[in-house]
Formats: structure tokens, sequence, C-alpha cells
């Protein structure tokens, strides 16, 4: 096929609506950044503290036996689950999210992902063996479930569903989306699955 041709097929497919040929290349990322694996989690109604620190270091320090510290778009961040109204020495608190729905197990997989992308980027619809929970940096955070479809703006946060529930997540705003991730799962099954939205 020569050039003129190609570039023909890709003035027609930016005329029908489907955006520029670069569109067809972005993809909703997922970075993993920090993940660890514990036997118990804490008793009674768990929530994720989201905290910042001035330096990764201090963050790692501070870090408790259900905590992860990561450093995301510049900044250092210590993601602790425990009970609501906590707070770590030396950090600014970012936000509270919760109750997380319960997740039993003999053994869990607490695991912080930074994701995002341009506007209108999506994931596939999947599954979780737990919970997962947003804080969105930049952008607007879009997530389609069984219940419908919800948002969350940058500065504030989701909290996550039942395991198992079947969920799309998009960049729904007109910017880019940045968003912090927290899952706490069943380490002993497949941290995705592949699922449908009735």
């Amino acid at each position: 096929m020569n050039e003129h041709v190609v570039a023909t097929i890709a003035a027609l497919v930016f005329l029908m609506g489907a955006g520029p040929p670069l569109a067809w290349a972005q993809e909703f990322v997922i970075k993993p950044v920090a993940e660890k694996k514990v036997q118990q989690l804490p008793p009674g109604p768990l929530y994720w503290r989201v905290e910042s620190f001035p330096a990764l270091a201090t963050a790692q320090a501070a870090a408790g036996p259900t905590s992860l510290a990561a450093e995301v778009s510049g900044k250092a961040w210590l993601f602790t689950l425990g009970p609501k109204g906590g707070s770590t020495r030396g950090a600014s608190k970012v936000a509270e999210i919760g109750p997380v729905p319960p997740v039993v197990a003999t053994e869990y997989l607490l695991r912080i992902n930074s994701t995002g992308g341009p506007p209108g980027v999506k994931t596939s619809v999947h599954t979780h063996p737990g919970s997962e929970a947003f804080y969105v940096l930049t952008g607007r955070l879009g997530q389609k479930t069984p219940d419908g479809v919800s948002h969350a703006e940058a500065g504030s946060a989701m909290n996550g569903h039942d395991a198992g529930t079947p969920m799309e997540v998009f960049s729904s705003g007109t910017s880019d989306l940045t968003a912090l991730v927290m899952f706490v799962v069943d380490a002993a099954k497949p941290f995705s699955s592949p699922a449908k939205l009735p």
C-alpha cells in the first residue's frame, strides 16, 4: 500500500469521527508503583488514608504494616489501610476513602497504581478479587459498573466496589487524567479478570 493510499484512509477515518491517527495509539495507562502482601488486615471497618510527605524516604520510614509509600507526579505519598480517623506523624493528610468493602482471604495484596491518560481513553471491562479506590490528581475519572456511571474530579476520591464487580474506568474530562488507585485484593486469585457489563 503506497503512502498516498495510507494518507487517504487516515483522512477518511478522521472525517468519520475516529479522531486523528495518533488517537489510535493512545491507551489508558496503568502503572503499579508499590505493593505488598499481608497475612491479615486491621479489625473493623477500613479506610484508605492518603497522605503526602516532603520526601519518599520520610514516607517509607513512617510506613506501618498496612502502608505503602510511593513517588507519583513528583510527590511522595503514603497510603495506609486502617481505621477511620488515623494520622501519620509528619504527614499532610490528603484524603480518607472508605469504608472499603470487606475482603476475606488467607493472604491479601495491597497495591497502588498510577493511572490515567488523555480524554476518552478507557480500560477494558474487568473485575478484581477485592476493592479498588481512587484519588484523582488531575482531570476527571469516570467509572461504569452495573450500578451506573460515576465520576470524580481532580482533588476528590471515589470508593471501591465489592469484589467481582464488573467495571470500566475512563478519562472523562477535558484534560489528561492522573489518578492514584488503591487496591486490597485476595492475593491467591488473579489480580484482574476480563468481564462484561450487563
